[in-house]
């Protein structure tokens, strides 16, 4: 009995339009070294449009739909997001740093009372 809930994966065609994509940007890396005796302008030119050939077919791909829906999502939750007021923020940024400066003082009293415990009474050396 087939489960409803699973998603088959046959996009083979999304894998081609990827390697179109990237042979799409390497044609235009190497169209950029090619051209290295013309003027910089048309050596940009064909730098940019394989690029954006590139990120054209990579967007028009299956993956690239999923991944633009996926950065839409995303931004959509980053907006429903309440960031703290630069007050909440300043308050939380020095009750860190008071947090680690008690740690510190603690830590530090620990290891001389161990060092001293050791040393002292144990060993007997100072």
């Amino acid at each position: 009995m087939a489960n409803p809930n699973v998603e088959t994966v046959g996009a083979s065609s999304g894998k081609w339009l990827l390697v179109a994509a990237v042979c799409l940007v390497i044609a235009g890396v190497v169209g950029f070294y090619a051209l290295a005796q013309q003027p910089s302008y048309v050596r940009g030119a064909a730098l940019f449009a394989g690029l954006a050939l590139g990120v054209v077919v990579a967007l028009v791909s299956a993956p690239g739909k999923d991944f633009v829906g996926f950065a839409r999502e995303s931004y959509r939750e980053v907006r429903k997001v309440v960031w703290p007021t630069r007050k909440e923020a300043g308050q939380m940024t020095g009750l860190v740093f008071a947090f680690v400066v008690v740690m510190a003082l603690f830590l530090w009293s620990a290891d001389k009372l161990i060092e001293w415990v050791i040393f002292s009474l144990v060993l007997g050396w100072k």
